[in-house]
């Protein structure tokens, strides 16, 4: 099957490609930076989306339509169908699934114009407003949590964005962990939040308030959680080491994707603990910076905070809290690295205290939405390089 790369990233040009790719017969379209795949791509094939992540590593993920309708129509079991608002990027895995599940529910999405804001995403909310045979169509959407705690802080004092949050029947949330604080702050405005986990790889969110969804099977080997089923990726274009490393087959020839996360999946509930390689060794310590953000996040007003590793003349390694300026709410640097001090220590222990705050005009985001890890590693890293002498 011929591959056609897609350089604009307008979401109207994305739709129109992904309604040949999947809805017709193609040609498969490439989604992202990737500028050397290969032309051809196996039968089936519908989009391929290449994405670095938060770690800087680029990957190119191929997908079949198989795999995207198959979750598009989970998702609709789940939560039910309807009209989709996409106000993510049209290039990133979450937005191709709005458009999908719109596709196949035979509408086209709406599409938040311009950047994301609490006034362009209440604008759309409010122009979704339809019915059929007298009966209201549901709404739905996706966003991350950067865009949860956007809606969440112009909602609390403005009634209009707290109206069109809540409007929707699902919103769901997914490409990191959202801090228990801003989901309840959200539940507070009467937004119906529904917390997905998935990946590129499971053609986006497969695990909805932990449950999977219908066809999706899920394990926890030697600590790491495994997904498998229909909605999984066919691998990685161009890199079959990759590829045969991260998708592997069980005795029964089944394919499981290793998510690299740690979890337990107990009473058929998943629960995530953390990235098994997002661990530092700080004086001999094993210290998770997962479960060191998770704290720092559930203190009031640091619900984006991010922790990052750096290199500790003492103790080998250490973490960085890094916050928005407005997070500080006026406060003190030195009271708040206290507080956050205060609550890992009695959390996980004192070994896992953060040693120190790097406040920012604004925390880094990829383009998908995260945290920019990467780039935060690299800042912390010039600050400690040494500074050279004159000769």
């Amino acid at each position: 099957m011929q591959l056609s790369r897609l350089d604009s990233a307008d979401p109207r040009d994305v739709l129109r490609a992904l309604r040949a790719a999947v809805l017709g017969a193609g040609p498969a379209v490439a989604l992202g930076a990737a500028s050397d795949l290969p032309t051809d791509v196996p039968a089936g094939t519908a989009v391929v989306v290449t994405t670095s992540g938060s770690t800087g590593y680029p990957k190119s993920v191929a997908l079949s339509r198989s795999a995207l309708t198959s979750s598009a129509l989970a998702t609709a079991d789940r939560i039910g169908s309807g009209s989709w608002l996409l106000a993510l990027p049209a290039t990133y895995v979450a937005g191709v699934q709005v458009m999908v599940r719109a596709l196949v529910a035979g509408r086209d999405p709406a599409i938040l114009a311009g950047s994301f804001t609490a006034q362009t995403f209440t604008a759309a909310a409010s122009a979704m407003a339809a019915s059929e045979g007298g009966h209201r169509v549901p709404t739905y959407t996706s966003l991350v949590p950067a865009q949860v705690q956007t809606l969440v802080e112009a909602g609390e004092t403005d009634a209009a964005v707290a109206r069109a949050f809540a409007s929707f029947d699902a919103v769901l949330v997914g490409g990191q962990a959202l801090p228990p604080a801003l989901a309840d702050r959200a539940a507070a405005l009467g937004a119906r939040i529904v917390r997905t986990y998935g990946s590129t790889e499971t053609s986006g969110g497969c695990v909805y308030e932990g449950r999977p969804l219908e066809g999706v099977r899920l394990r926890v080997e030697d600590g790491e959680v495994q997904l498998g089923g229909p909605t999984l990726a066919d691998g990685y274009l161009g890199d079959p080491e990759r590829t045969a490393d991260t998708f592997v087959r069980d005795g029964h020839g089944a394919r499981w994707y290793r998510t690299g996360d740690s979890g337990s999946f107990e009473d058929g509930v998943l629960r995530i603990t953390g990235r098994r390689d997002n661990v530092i060794v700080s004086g001999g310590v094993n210290v998770s910076l997962d479960r060191v953000e998770q704290a720092v996040r559930a203190l009031e007003g640091l619900e984006g905070a991010v922790v990052v590793p750096t290199r500790d003349e003492r103790w080998g390694e250490a973490s960085v809290v890094v916050l928005a300026r407005r997070a500080l709410r006026g406060r003190a640097e030195p009271d708040v690295l206290h507080d956050v001090r205060q609550v890992v220590a009695e959390a996980i222990g004192a070994p896992a205290r953060p040693r120190e705050l790097l406040v920012l005009d604004e925390v880094p985001m990829t383009s998908t939405g995260k945290p920019d890890r990467a780039l935060l590693r690299r800042l912390l890293a010039d600050d400690e390089e040494p500074t050279p002498r004159g000769e």
